[in-house]
């Protein structure tokens, strides 16, 4: 019979290949992040957790918690702007409180942990190298520090999630660079075929009809490449060169 520092071991590896099963192109975030929190509860034998993250303004947002109250209490240091979670986020460093009470630290916070239930609080940021992300907070009904190992653990499960994320949001960049990439090359194409239409139908050289096109979209309120489809697909027509010649 394994022991129980063997089982812990067992259990915290069979976690981590969870999470690493999951970071793939089209992972659920959400569901991923949820799944964390509800896992940090487990290892780490804390009353709750919640995780914030940044969104694409650096803004904190509430993306999970293992409960509703926790998700409340989450929501309620952002609105005020202080507690564990937005220090920890600002400062990229662990933060540690044993006794909310005694510890006289955000005092609307404290109040607001009590009403809960939850004694102590534990942050530790969701930090890659010098980018900070977020910060995943653990709750306890009971007073007293986090231990070493279980720091540890958390740390070590907080980097994982952010190195699967900062994986995502690299692709979506890439991904969104590539389709406007993509776009302006299919519009690039667009025009150089209205630029053939205008020049054929209108008896001018590519470079009249590109000022023509020009002008006409100007004029008409409208993108080069919505009008240069337009033209090419017959939707519309361009019949002469009146304000060309005036085209900046």
């Amino acid at each position: 019979m394994p022991g129980v520092n063997e089982m812990a071991e067992v259990q915290l590896a069979d976690v981590f290949v969870e999470m690493a099963d999951t970071l793939v192109d089209e992972f659920d975030v959400i569901d991923f992040l949820h799944v964390l929190t509800q896992r940090c509860v487990q290892l780490l034998g804390v009353s709750a957790a919640g995780l914030l993250l940044t969104d694409q303004q650096d803004t904190l947002q509430v993306v999970a918690a293992s409960s509703e109250r926790t998700r409340l209490l989450e929501l309620f240091q952002l609105q005020t702007d202080q507690g564990p979670c937005v220090d920890c986020f600002r400062t990229g460093q662990p933060v540690s409180v044993a006794d909310l009470t005694a510890a006289g630290r955000w005092p609307g916070f404290a109040v607001a942990a009590a009403e809960v239930g939850f004694a102590s609080v534990h942050a530790l940021p969701m930090r890659l190298r010098t980018e900070v992300i977020g910060a995943l907070n653990f709750f306890d009904t009971s007073r007293g520090p986090l231990d070493g190992d279980k720091v540890r653990i958390g740390q070590a499960l907080a980097d994982v999630a952010t190195i699967g994320l900062l994986q995502q949001r690299a692709i979506h960049r890439r991904d969104v660079l590539t389709e406007q990439l993509q776009t302006a090359l299919n519009s690039r194409v667009l025009i150089e075929q209205a630029k053939g239409v205008l020049a054929e139908r209108l008896q001018l050289d590519m470079d009249k009809a590109f000022m023509v096109l020009r002008s006409e979209a100007r004029n008409r309120n409208r993108r080069l490449s919505e009008l240069a489809k337009a033209i090419v697909d017959g939707s519309e027509r361009i019949s002469e060169a009146s304000d060309a010649d005036h085209s900046g």
